[in-house]
């Protein structure tokens, strides 16, 4: 049963000082999940290209994934129910309250304050998660050799090419997991000739 409080209240923490959405909360999740030995950075980045391409927020995604991997359907229910409890509580308060918080200068200073410090979270995040895909075993030379790095830059220059080519997401989700799926077997066929 601790083993669960500590799921709830690790999600909880989480969603309680998440400002900014899903990929705000990816640093927090990151440094929390690694830490505690649930997941690996690898494991995490994949499970972040699921979450991308599956219905519903992420927050609420990630938070079920990593509470079913450790805990099983009881973990699913405290980690989903910790890290939206908290958004839950602060939406009643400021329902309750929002006639004095719209007109609030400190407020407004707060939310002012919180951008670029949300901005810098989702920075980070998209930092971190670049350096374990393009770099899992760290920066080195011997990296700018290796088929997955490859791999790994041109799908991503590809699939940033059609973004700016205004693709219909779902084109794209589906391009890039049929180019995973087909680099994943190029490369096994690799392993196999060698």
């Amino acid at each position: 049963m601790s083993g669960l409080f500590e799921l709830f209240f690790t999600f909880f923490k989480i969603g309680l000082f998440t400002i900014g959405g899903g990929y705000a909360m990816l640093p927090l999740v990151q440094q929390e999940v690694l830490e505690k030995g649930w997941m690996t950075a690898e494991d995490i980045v994949n499970f972040i290209a699921v979450s991308e391409s599956t219905p519903g927020p992420f927050a609420i995604n990630i938070a079920t994934y990593i509470g079913s991997e450790t805990h099983g359907i009881a973990g699913s229910a405290a980690a989903t129910l910790g890290v939206v409890l908290p958004s839950f509580i602060i939406i009643l308060i400021v329902a309750k309250f929002y006639s004095a918080f719209r007109k609030s200068k400190v407020i407004g200073g707060v939310m002012t304050g919180l951008r670029p410090a949300v901005i810098g979270m989702i920075a980070s995040a998209l930092l971190s998660l670049a350096l374990t895909v393009f770099f899992p075993a760290g920066l080195s030379l011997g990296q700018f050799t290796s088929y997955w790095f490859w791999v790994s830059l041109v799908t991503f220059a590809l699939m940033l090419v059609l973004v700016f080519k205004k693709l219909h997401p779902i084109i794209i989700i589906v391009l890039s997991a049929g180019i995973g799926l087909a680099c994943g077997y190029a490369g096994e066929y690799m392993q196999l000739i060698q």
